[in-house]
């Protein structure tokens, strides 16, 4: 499996051989992956605000799942820890992980419903640590916007209690950032634009705006501005597997593939389970005339996603290379 991302991390620049002799390394580091989903229909919980925990040491870092529910936390002290995700109108998960003895390790965090109120609350339920700056009534409506959305599934509802917590308070950063990502859902490029930028104001090295403001600027054939905001989001988080396969999106529907192979091979040597990474990484392998290792990656994808968005494309192209000669453009 790594020869294969190395081939394409290699693709154009190296010949067969010379890619099998010089497979890029990554350096082992302590660090921790994970992915966090919804119980009831197994949605990724994008997004969401996840916090490493020493025991006797408080908070070391937290960071926040991308549109896949995935997070890392990297260059961590070889410990013992409590990893932990609160989102209003759910339990709160929590589980230990023991670094002490192995230098990585991959968790499974599952969100189920908190369908048992408190009786004696009579207030919205805050989930973690709140910004003692931000007032109660603007929390209230951050909270019921974000259980419209990711516990109701309602759209409206949800983007028109964020609009008021951000009118109440226009520097409330996770409203922000919510706010956008659903505008993005909606497609109103240009409200999520505003709302993203507005958060990027307040916080500069917030990734996962750069990486949304990246998709919306692809969506947009903005290339450009798309690649300066996907090289930021890599530049402050360079093992966010979902910022370099986007960065190759970018590449290859810019006809670049000399560029797009590097970033999806970096993408699948970060994260193996990346579906759409393999997806990506056969149209490329088919525009460079190389059909045989498009099937494998196809075939991958499927074995990944067989009920995908794009698995019966895949098909369709995974058994043409069986039968013979196949164009070298595709959609993907």
């Amino acid at each position: 499996m790594l020869l294969r991302y190395c081939t394409l991390v290699c693709i154009f620049f190296f010949s067969v051989a010379a890619r099998a002799q010089t497979m890029p390394r990554t350096s082992i580091a302590p660090q921790l992956d994970g992915q966090v989903r919804y119980a009831e229909g197994g949605r990724p919980a994008e997004f969401v605000l996840v916090r490493l925990e020493g025991f006797g040491a408080g908070v070391v870092s937290e960071t926040t799942t991308d549109r896949n529910g995935k997070f890392r936390f990297a260059g961590i002290p070889a410990e013992l820890y409590n990893v932990s995700v609160r989102v209003p109108g759910y339990r709160e998960v929590q589980q230990q992980v023991d670094l002490r003895t192995q230098l990585t390790d991959y968790v499974q965090l599952q969100l189920v419903s908190d369908a048992i109120g408190s009786t004696s609350s009579t207030g919205p339920k805050t989930s973690g640590v709140v910004d003692a700056n931000i007032p109660s009534n603007a929390v209230a409506e951050f909270e019921k916007g974000s259980t419209a959305l990711l516990k109701d599934h309602n759209l409206a509802q949800g983007i028109a209690h964020l609009e008021k917590a951000v009118a109440i308070f226009p520097k409330y950063s996770r409203a922000l950032l919510l706010l956008g990502t659903a505008y993005m859902d909606e497609r109103h490029w240009d409200k999520a634009e505003a709302t993203l930028r507005q958060l990027l104001a307040i916080e500069p090295k917030a990734t996962a705006g750069h990486l949304a403001l990246g998709e919306i600027y692809l969506d947009e054939k903005k290339y450009s501005d798309s690649e300066s905001e996907l090289k930021s989001a890599i530049s402050l988080d360079p093992k966010s597997s979902q910022a370099h396969l986007t960065l190759g999106r970018l590449y290859y529907q810019m006809g670049d593939i000399a560029k797009a192979g590097p970033q999806v091979g970096m993408a699948l040597q970060i994260d193996p389970n990346l579906a759409q990474g393999y997806l990506l990484a056969g149209n490329i392998y088919l525009r460079a005339h190389q059909p045989d290792n498009a099937l494998v990656e196809f075939e991958e994808y499927l074995r990944l996603e067989p009920n995908g968005q794009f698995a019966e494309e895949a098909r369709r192209l995974a058994q043409r290379i069986k039968q013979g000669p196949v164009p070298n453009k595709t959609n993907p």
